[in-house]
């Protein structure tokens, strides 16, 4: 599916098969976690988000935006890969939110061969990927440019771990 920057592996974050088959896909070691795309503050109460409302007041000041944030979750899930933390991000895509709004948060880690640059033309997707995927959600061509800037907020001042589409410190 089409982001604001890339197309995305999308997945339910909870199903354990879903999701060892994005890694099957793209090559990437099983130990990594994926992020998950979701559209309302609703949805991280049902990922298990256990931050405040109040720490999570800076990042609904920016989102919807090109930010993941790495939050402590009460649970691991089958996206977090064991671990107790997940990355989240609100698209700043419309289009994707309302997808999401229908079917619940997704992963959303980046179209392409582990160690290849990522992709955004749903041509070179459909014929590289052609029999490894479901379905190819065609928004032509997306913006590419930077990945997501990826925030740890489990931390205290929050830690960019990757310098990216958005520029932090708010």
């Amino acid at each position: 599916m089409p982001t604001e920057t890339f197309y995305a592996f999308a997945c339910d974050p909870f199903h354990a098969g879903a999701v060892a088959r994005i890694f099957e896909i793209k090559g990437r070691d099983d130990g990594k976690p994926l992020p998950v795309l979701f559209a309302a503050a609703s949805d991280l109460e049902r990922l298990g988000v256990v931050a405040s409302p109040g720490s999570l007041d800076r990042y609904f000041q920016i989102w919807p935006a090109p930010l993941t944030v790495i939050l402590p979750i009460s649970a691991p899930i089958a996206a977090s890969r064991g671990l107790s933390t997940l990355a989240v991000r609100l698209p700043a895509s419309k289009n994707l939110r309302d997808l999401l709004a229908a079917v619940g948060p997704l992963t959303g880690t980046s179209v392409n061969r582990s160690g290849a640059p990522p992709l955004s033309d749903p041509d070179t997707i459909e014929n590289g990927f052609r029999r490894e995927f479901d379905l190819l959600v065609d928004g032509g061509r997306t913006p590419g440019g930077n990945p997501s800037t990826l925030l740890d907020a489990t931390r205290e001042p929050p830690v960019v771990l990757r310098h990216g589409a958005h520029l932090w410190p708010a």
